[in-house]
């Protein structure tokens, strides 16, 4: 019996289709907005977000438990809920929003999922979740 050859292609890309996937990548990669702290799903977090009235803009606090981080790059995004009036309301935020003008992280919390949609049937204390005070550290320093 006579041996089977393996024969190995080389395949070679045009150069015009290496400068397209470096471009989409030098777009999809912007610079990290350094006013906002890492953070992860659970934690609490306070959100400053730019509000435009008129011809004044003004900075307005969005206090909440992160309920899930979404995405990659340019698209990632993530959701903060909190209660209002005994009523929960839920608002998304890009990563790369010019409304974002910082988010604070205030507690860490304990949590075993990356998506936390069971927060929307609890209520009381049952919604909420076990934590650990984030130290400031300005506070610290003086």
């Amino acid at each position: 019996m006579a041996k089977a050859v393996k024969k190995t292609v080389k395949t070679v890309k045009a150069k015009s289709e290496v400068k397209e996937t470096n471009l989409v990548r030098r777009v999809s990669i912007k610079a990290a907005n350094k006013s906002i702290q890492a953070f992860d799903s659970g934690d609490t977090v306070n959100v400053y977000v730019k509000v435009k009235e008129g011809e004044k803009e003004r900075v307005q606090l969005y206090k909440g438990i992160v309920t899930k981080i979404q995405g990659a790059g340019a698209a990632k995004s993530f959701t903060v809920r909190k209660i209002s009036a005994g009523v929960g309301v839920e608002r998304t935020f890009p990563f790369n929003s010019p409304a974002l003008d910082k988010v604070e992280l205030v507690n860490v919390g304990k949590v075993r999922r990356s998506k936390l949609y069971f927060l929307r049937k609890l209520s009381g204390k049952a919604a909420k979740i076990e934590s650990e005070l984030v130290a400031q550290t300005a506070t610290a320093a003086e």
